[in-house]
């Protein structure tokens, strides 16, 4: 029999309606509210069905077990270290595995942030599901919005679960763009960060990594909003900075530490990245 709660050493913080209703106009919970949050170990025959969808956002992490979503007309398995993302209004279902059911951390959230970072995570009805590469960061974000929840319900500890709750949805969305080790991408970005004061061909480097020059330029423009050079340079410039804060190097030697050796052509680039010369940036108060 399916049942929504009710587990052993289960975790259940609900905020009742009248004080979601009253944070929904206050500034901050305004923007982003945790209604509900919880975590469900080894949940044998969970399930929910809401053929209507409901108002909040719900996010729920799978840390153990299997189970399913059904969203968008489609059903998919749902395993460890995987995400589900289920917008406001969006009709769904999803249960645990009979045979190994699932143990899952989640929370509903509410706000005028949240079909943003919904956007940026790039959840849909239709796909529904994020796998994570930094599931213990997530979980650990879902366990201290339980955590504070239960405390109280209080104006002050509601704010403070939503700013949890806007680390954990960026999170989500850092996590689907991270570059999953041993890929082209992963394996081309390490290859530039260890050669920061070189230059390379991208034909070269796509052959590298075995891919097409377009694929590997698609892939860093979901990642990275630019090219590969584009990238490249800018970790040459984090690097320029670093030397310019903590050494005491020339600035032409600074522009071959990182592989550009015309000081002129250096400090074109870095200015035209910060908006100010080397010497104009070292010079500047910082912190």
């Amino acid at each position: 029999m399916e049942k929504a709660d009710g587990f052993e050493h289960q975790r259940l913080g609900v905020v009742p309606r009248p004080l979601v209703a009253a944070a929904s106009s206050r500034p901050g919970t305004r923007r982003m509210l945790v209604t509900d949050a919880g975590c469900f170990p080894r949940a044998q025959d969970h399930a929910r069905r809401r053929p209507q969808g409901i108002a909040e956002t719900i996010v729920i992490v799978c840390v153990a077990g299997s189970g399913w979503v059904e969203s968008g007309g489609t059903r998919t398995r749902v395993g460890t270290s995987t995400a589900i993302v289920l917008p406001g209004g969006a009709p769904h279902a999803y249960g645990a595995s009979a045979d190994d059911p699932w143990t899952i951390w989640w929370c509903h959230v509410r706000g005028t942030d949240v079909p943003e970072l919904v956007d940026a995570i790039g959840a849909r009805p239709d796909a529904p599901t994020v796998t994570l590469r930094e599931v213990e960061t997530v979980t650990a974000l879902l366990d201290e919005i339980a955590v504070t929840l239960a405390r109280d319900t209080t104006p002050a500890r509601l704010l403070a679960t939503a700013g949890i709750a806007w680390r954990l949805l960026t999170q989500l969305a850092v996590d689907r763009t991270l570059a999953e080790p041993g890929t082209p991408l992963q394996r081309a970005m390490r290859y530039l960060e260890e050669r920061v004061d070189g230059r390379i061909q991208v034909p070269e480097l796509a052959a590298m990594v075995g891919i097409s020059p377009s694929h590997l330029a698609a892939l860093f423009r979901e990642a990275t909003g630019g090219g590969v050079l584009a990238h490249h340079t800018a970790l040459k410039m984090a690097r320029a900075r670093a030397l310019l804060d903590t050494t005491d190097l020339p600035v032409a030697d600074v522009g071959r530490q990182v592989g550009m050796d015309d000081p002129f052509y250096f400090s074109r680039q870095f200015r035209r990245t910060h908006g100010v010369s080397p010497r104009g940036y070292r010079e500047t108060r910082k912190g």
